[in-house]
């Protein structure tokens, strides 16, 4: 019994109960997605996060071990997630002075039958979870914001971009 219904809701059965999404059909293919986020802060706090002067320890070290581990656990916080087989989990940081924030950038690849979007987004969520509760000594009105896909790669959609600005998604 198939847990696609006609209506396009993939996530539904036929009598409307949640259901994981039967991927079994589907061929596997190299899936990799990029999603990016930040964190605002004060220059002061942003200092401290550079200098290694954060009384919690290495901000952006224990950031990156969070948001691998979380997103090899995403099937446990999002409902009907599938457990995917990760290849590759990166999670980088670009420090921006001038906006006063850190950008968080996480890669995430797999062979397998459905994407691992969930799994970046995941990954840059936990890591800027992780970046306030380490530094919210220091500063509390910290903003995590902008979370988002950025890249898609795989599957039956093939590759997508988030568009430029003025430019059409492709």
């Amino acid at each position: 019994m198939s847990t696609n219904r006609d209506d396009g809701l993939t996530h539904l059965d036929e009598r409307g109960h949640a259901a994981m999404v039967d991927v079994s059909d589907k061929a596997p293919t190299v899936r990799t997605a990029v999603a990016q986020g930040e964190v605002r802060m004060q220059p002061a706090t942003l200092a401290a996060i550079q200098d290694g002067a954060v009384p919690k320890g290495d901000v952006l070290a224990a950031a990156r071990i969070a948001g691998i581990m979380a997103a090899k656990r995403t099937p446990e916080l999002i409902p009907l997630c599938h457990p995917l087989l990760l290849s590759k989990v990166a999670v980088e940081f670009t420090i921006d002075e001038a906006e006063s924030r850190v950008v968080i950038s996480a890669t995430v690849r797999c062979q397998g039958q459905t994407g691992v979007e969930m799994e970046a987004l995941t990954a840059v969520s936990v890591a800027a979870l992780t970046i306030y509760d380490m530094a919210k000594a220091l500063e509390k009105g910290m903003v995590i914001g902008a979370i988002r896909l950025v890249e898609k790669q795989g599957g039956k959609s093939g590759a997508w971009r988030v568009p430029v600005e003025g430019k059409d998604a492709g």
